[in-house]
């Protein structure tokens, strides 16, 4: 097996993931691209990725691509996760992983359903939940676009509640509303548009798929072939990686991702002592870029990428990452993390490194901090779903 060392791997970052400084993304689809997806739980980590690889951007031109161009759409995607796709790409993602979580959360919610009462069976469930589903489709196609409550509005049975962990002390008796939304969602129907309020919003209007997708979700590759796709996508921008990564990464079976992997054709690599995969003909090494920093958002798509991250992290996990394994800022020198940032009430972006760096590094990093600093422009990044990290929770502080 041709061997990839660390620092080739480390190489691969700068160029691949665009953060090197010859070699950075034009806009924000490309940007995209260059990473498979952008991760959108927290939706401020979008327009943070971008305008860490894309120069000059800002979050208008993130939202042009999203909301009126609609050549990026947030969709749900691996490990059931939110995401910012390349809309091209977009079908690829939905049957290689959308469509298995949405059979998996239609049983649950079918079972939710029964044992709240709505309906007398699972039968009945999952008749209720399809006339439901089809009104809400029927309701937003007629509005162009709508949030959850006009919804509920059009669909008086979206406000029916659930009850969830009876008897329990932290029972709860949420609306349906958010589940069949999310249901939808995950089958392809509808869409996450512009938010309610500022970029940094959790909470969307919906619009029917049509208007990202013409030819609507069904438009799609087989279910293998999309898995193929969608493993060369992650070699292209991720490998060398091993089977374990891209298992984990896109949320599927052990055997799906065998499957996929020689479907590609992956060649084996040795990753200094471990098997990992590489697309045929990708095994020289890599050109290495000028020297480069970078401050990455919290659950950025680079170090949320792979599963075994010492390689890249060091020993600087538990500083962090919070309990949960996500990741929360990042500061990166030539392929590595070199420490974490953090924004006290001020604004000012702060930073800590966790090693020993070079002089003109440490200078690169500094002038990095008060662009980024410049950037936000007083506006304050909060971890939203998650829990802030050790190092982000000590440099908000204050």
């Amino acid at each position: 097996m041709e061997r990839i060392t660390v620092a080739e791997r480390r190489a691969r970052i700068g160029r691949r993931h665009r953060l090197a400084p010859s070699q950075q993304a034009a806009d924000p689809v490309e940007a995209a691209a260059s990473l498979v997806v952008l991760h959108a739980t927290d939706p401020a980590t979008v327009h943070l990725s971008v305008a860490a690889r894309v120069p000059g951007s800002e979050v208008a031109s993130t939202e042009r691509a999203l909301y009126d161009d609609r050549t990026l759409i947030r969709m749900l995607g691996m490990r059931r996760t939110v995401f910012v796709v390349p809309t091209s790409f977009a079908p690829v993602i939905q049957a290689a992983c959308s469509d298995d979580i949405a059979v998996k959360q239609r049983k649950l919610l079918v079972k939710h359903l029964t044992e709240s009462g709505i309906a007398a069976d699972p039968e009945a469930s999952l008749t209720w939940l399809r006339a439901v589903e089809e009104s809400t489709v029927a309701a937003l196609s007629l509005r162009g676009s709508a949030t959850a409550q006009e919804l509920s509005a059009d669909e008086p049975r979206l406000r029916s509640r659930l009850t969830m962990a009876p008897g329990k002390a932290y029972a709860t008796q949420p609306y349906v509303t958010s589940r069949v939304l999310f249901q939808l969602s995950a089958e392809g129907r509808i869409v996450r548009g512009r938010p309610l309020g500022t970029w940094m919003s959790s909470q969307h209007q919906w619009s029917p798929v049509e208007n990202w997708l013409p030819q609507g979700a069904d438009a799609k590759p087989s279910a293998d072939e999309a898995r193929t796709s969608l493993a060369r996508a992650w070699l292209g921008s991720f490998g060398p990686g091993a089977a374990a990564d891209l298992q984990w990464w896109s949320g599927w079976t052990m055997g799906q991702t065998k499957k996929a992997l020689a479907a590609v054709e992956a060649v084996q690599v040795d990753l200094e002592g471990s098997v990992g995969y590489v697309l045929p003909g990708d095994e020289a090494p890599e050109v290495e870029t000028e020297p480069w920093v970078a401050f990455l958002p919290a659950l950025d798509p680079t170090p949320m990428g792979w599963k075994e991250r010492d390689w890249y992290l060091g020993e600087h996990k538990a500083r962090l990452f919070d309990t949960t394994g996500n990741i929360g800022p990042s500061v990166w020198a030539d392929g590595r993390i070199v420490g974490g940032w953090g924004q006290p009430e001020s604004g000012d972006v702060r930073y800590q490194l966790l090693e020993d760096v070079a002089s003109e590094t440490a200078a690169a990093i500094e002038a990095e901090a008060d662009r980024w600093t410049k950037w936000l422009a007083g506006v304050r990044i909060t971890a939203r779903g998650r829990r802030p990290s050790p190092l982000e929770q000590l440099l908000s502080q204050g």
